[in-house]
């Protein structure tokens, strides 16, 4: 760039994708020549393996019950004698309970943590942006409420993780033309650039927060699909249900409602 073109001072233009060697434009669409080839291959052909394998273990059983007559359980649980009416039976029931049925007890307090981990990990703009989501869903308290606005929540995740996504490819390096706030006349420098999320040739966006970012989507998203089973009575009978017993109970009649057995004054 010429002397007035830009503010970024010549050792950090050194790192910068256009100035530091040739630009090869087939890696920007995700091309890239290796060596070996199956060592780059790796991860792929183990996600094919593992899509492969539960798809054989699904038509597996699906053979098996058309030839033996028998109907598909009402939820995908790995212990299928196990309901709600056994978690107090024992120590071995109520892990086998929780193996089964953690997320559907459970689900929306992990969302909860792993939202603020989103927060803690990325600490710039979209850090603060889901702080505010998580301010509103739990301002909203009640579990019905929030079941209400979780679709909204599960989109606003799915877009921002999609336009993170384009920021982090950016635009290709090949026109040799730098972005808008690395100019003359703009005010930012690489720790601003750094905190909005903007692509830039210097300071790259990290892709690892998308990888955060995803976990919460996908926890989100079976959240959904919880909020929709519990509306079911044939998963409210073996699973039992998510109604706050104790919403306008007051402390002292609380123990008279819990249908739960009071395993500390029992004796």
């Amino acid at each position: 760039p010429g002397e007035n073109e830009t503010k970024v001072n010549l050792e950090e233009l050194k790192t910068s994708v256009l100035y530091s060697g040739p630009v090869d434009p087939t890696e920007w669409v995700g091309l890239r020549k290796s060596y070996p080839l199956l060592v780059y291959l790796r991860n792929n052909l183990l996600m094919l393996a593992i899509l492969a394998f539960e798809v054989t273990i699904y038509r597996h059983q699906e053979y098996y019950r058309c030839r033996n007559n028998l109907t598909a359980p009402v939820t995908k649980t790995i212990f299928h004698d196990i309901t709600r009416a056994h978690l107090d039976d024992g120590l071995v029931n109520c892990i086998k309970y929780f193996i089964n049925y953690f997320f559907y007890k459970f689900g929306l307090e992990t969302c909860f943590l792993l939202s603020v981990n989103v927060i803690g990990q990325r600490m710039d703009f979209y850090a603060m942006i889901h702080a505010f989501w998580l301010i509103a869903v739990l301002y909203r308290r009640r579990r019905k409420a929030i079941a209400e606005i979780w679709p909204k929540y599960c989109c606003f995740l799915s877009c921002i993780i999609t336009f993170q996504y384009f920021l982090c490819i950016g635009i290709p390096p090949a026109p040799c033309k730098d972005y808008p706030w690395r100019s003359g006349n703009a005010n930012f420098n690489s720790n601003i650039i750094k905190w909005l999320y903007f692509p830039d040739f210097i300071v790259r966006p990290n892709p690892v927060f998308l990888v955060y970012d995803f976990m919460l989507l996908l926890c989100a998203s079976l959240q959904r699909q919880t909020f929709e089973d519990e509306n079911k009575a044939a998963v409210r009978i073996t699973a039992g249900d998510n109604v706050e017993i104790c919403m306008n109970l007051d402390a002292a009649s609380f123990s008279q409602h819990n249908p739960v057995p009071d395993f500390i004054h029992c004796r």
